[in-house]
Formats: structure tokens, C-alpha cells, sequence
């Protein structure tokens, strides 16, 4: 059993303006994710629901001002971005970013070897990537391309989730990974979503706007972030209130001090 616990949490970000003082994101979010929870954060544009994700993975760009994150009770932020990898941590990324001259094959098992501590023998290696690639619908050549190079975006989400089955972490932080989807494709990756939470008894840590994805992938909790904080919590049928009703109630709320 694995705990994703985060308390108190602010986070800031540095004004593009640099004489002017830092941004505030998040002001006091406490969340916890244990393996097999699926936890849907949910809320409109700008409320900060990426700023969480990232300040959970260590993206430079983001200071936690004060709070703390802990996995199985270690401090995360006394950990590097791969160190965080390694213990456990998974971050599928809203616009997964292309790196030239690096093949698929490389990078997979590059990353495998670093998660693992140890190379995966190849024979082994092929037979594992192929078997993923196949549940993803994702054709064999794939391997041989460059990460992420000239791919669609529905051919980048389902790169996160084939390294998702891959890398087998203890807790998965998606972050609006059914953007840009069309059915098909949301079908596909929500299988592999479900298939990773099967088998490695993860936690999952869902970011979405919508409630689509939350057809195929069940939420055991729903949370409304709004202005950098959760301000309420439910079960799945919260999600069903925000499609009737959207966030604009949250928001004004939040905004009057409600």
C-alpha cells in the first residue's frame, strides 16, 4: 500500500514581469491518494490544477513556498525530478514535448533501466513493449521513431500510457490526457489507464475538465479545484453535478468568500 499524501500546499510561480513578486497558484491544497484510488480533480481554466501536477513531479519552474508532499512517508520535495521517478512517481504531461534523435526504443528502456535500477534483459524487453504496444493499438514501427517527432496528438497520449505500463509507478499523475482525443483514441487510453491500475494496484491522480473520460475511467473521488484550491470534495456522482451545472456556482463562491 502506497500513500501520495500533500498538505497544506502553496505554490508560486515566478511574473513574467521579473521586478514584480512571484505569482501565487496553489494556496493550501491537502490531498491524499492511496494505491488503487482513482482521485478526478476537476475545475475550469487557470484554477491551477497543472500547477499541482507539476509541483508534485519538481518542474523547475514552480516553488512550493510552504507545505509539504511525502510518498510512503519520504519527503518528495528533498527529491530530484528522477529521484521522484524512481520512488514511485508518474507524470503523464498535457503537451508531452518532442525530442529529436532519440528513438522510442531508446528512450523506453533508457527509462526502464533508470526506474528499475537495473537494465531489462532484451529478450524480455521486446516481448514486454510489444505486448503494451499491442493493448495501445500502437503498430510496431513506432520503436523506431523519434520521441514524440511528427506525432499526432492522440499518438503522444498513448506514448504516456504505453510509459505508464512500462514504468510501473506506485502513484500516476495524469494531467489532461484526454485532451485533444477523439473516441477511439480516449477508449484506447483509458483501457491502458485501467489496465496499469489493475495490475499494479496503482493510485491515479486524474486531471480533466470534462467528465468523458470518466465514463471509461471510474473515479472513486471527485474534487472541484477552483483559485488554487480544492473546495469541495464527493464521490463520482459530483462529477455528474459539475456536467449539469459546470463550475460557475464554485467559482463565485470562491471569488465572495462563500
Amino acid at each position: 500500500m502506497s500513500t501520495l499524501e500533500i498538505r497544506d500546499l502553496h505554490v508560486s510561480v515566478a511574473n513574467s514581469d521579473s521586478t514584480a513578486e512571484p505569482i501565487n497558484i496553489l494556496k493550501g491544497v491537502d490531498l491524499t491518494v492511496k494505491s488503487g484510488e482513482t482521485h478526478a480533480i476537476m475545475g475550469p481554466n487557470g484554477s491551477g490544477k497543472s500547477t499541482l501536477s507539476y509541483a508534485i513531479a519538481g518542474h523547475p519552474k514552480y516553488t512550493v513556498t510552504s507545505g509539504t508532499i511525502t510518498l510512503d512517508g519520504e519527503d518528495v520535495l528533498e527529491m530530484s525530478v528522477d529521484e521522484r521517478a524512481r520512488a514511485g512517481l508518474f507524470l503523464a504531461m498535457q503537451y508531452p514535448v518532442e525530442v529529436p534523435g532519440v528513438s522510442m526504443s531508446n528512450f523506453l528502456r533508457t527509462a526502464a533501466t533508470a526506474v528499475r535500477g537495473e537494465a531489462p534483459k532484451l529478450r524480455h524487453w521486446v516481448k514486454e513493449a510489444k505486448t503494451a504496444m499491442s493493448e495501445l493499438e500502437i503498430e510496431p514501427n513506432f520503436l523506431e521513431r523519434n520521441v514524440n517527432e511528427g506525432f499526432s496528438g492522440g499518438e503522444k497520449k498513448r506514448h504516456e500510457i504505453l510509459q505508464l505500463g512500462l514504468l510501473k509507478p506506485k502513484i500516476a499523475i495524469l494531467d489532461e490526457t484526454d485532451s485533444g482525443l477523439d473516441v477511439d483514441a480516449l477508449r484506447v487510453v483509458s483501457e491502458g489507464v485501467n489496465k496499469y491500475k489493475e495490475r499494479e494496484d496503482g493510485g491515479v491522480l486524474l486531471i480533466t475538465h470534462y467528465t468523458r473520460i470518466l465514463r471509461y475511467i471510474k473515479p472513486d473521488f471527485v474534487h472541484v479545484f477552483v483559485n488554487g484550491e480544492i473546495v469541495k470534495s464527493g464521490g463520482a456522482e459530483l462529477a455528474d453535478e459539475l456536467e449539469a451545472n459546470g463550475y460557475a456556482g464554485y467559482a463565485q463562491a470562491a471569488t465572495t468568500g462563500a
